[in-house]
């Protein structure tokens, strides 16, 4: 079992390599006083919309007791939260990104994220394939979880799609053949 210091330098290694290659279009983690993370990783983090509510966006994995290691107030890991599977979790200037990290083939291929809508919000389906957040009345976004990425040790494409299963979004990553670590990149913005 690795040691979680060596976990967490890992994910970080592995996230930063990812999107160093992907370049200056990727969100750049900052601080972000409306976003609030829990401890453990299944309390998640909880999220702004457009218009000044809150979603709760979850992390349900196998080892959902794992507490974060704060790096920083906009960055935390989370090592180990399934087989071969650590989370490296930022804050951006307007959301949060969930930079899943599989380090090898034993890893699942599903991670789910729960989502809890305040009331009027709903969560409707992009051609794009993310999820837009849309106020009921009005009918405006007011969020957005962007379409996933993903990408192996040598910068190639690896297939990742969401498909929604009542109120949780599955972020599917094909990384069967791919060079590890792979990183798949769930990504929310208000």
């Amino acid at each position: 079992m690795r040691h979680a210091r060596d976990g967490a330098a890992a994910a970080m290694s592995a996230a930063s390599r990812i999107l160093v290659a992907r370049g200056k279009n990727e969100p750049q983690e900052m601080e972000n006083p409306d976003v609030a993370w829990g401890q453990r990783a299944r309390d998640g983090v909880w999220v702004p919309t457009k218009d000044g509510q809150r979603i709760h966006l979850g992390i349900d994995v196998a080892a959902a007791d794992t507490v974060a290691q704060v790096l920083r107030p906009s960055l935390r890991v989370f090592v180990g939260v399934d087989v071969d599977t650590d989370i490296v979790a930022q804050t951006t200037d307007n959301g949060v990104r969930l930079l899943t990290v599989v380090h090898g083939p034993d890893a699942p291929s599903e991670f789910r994220f729960p989502i809890s809508l305040a009331d009027g919000l709903a969560l409707e389906a992009m051609p794009s394939g993310g999820y837009d957040v849309v106020h009921l009345r009005y009918g405006a976004t007011v969020g957005r979880l962007y379409n996933p990425w993903a990408s192996d040790s040598m910068f190639r494409q690896v297939k990742a799609d969401y498909t929604l299963e009542g109120s949780a979004v599955t972020m599917r990553v094909q990384h069967t053949d791919a060079y590890y670590p792979v990183v798949a990149d769930p990504h929310y913005a208000r």
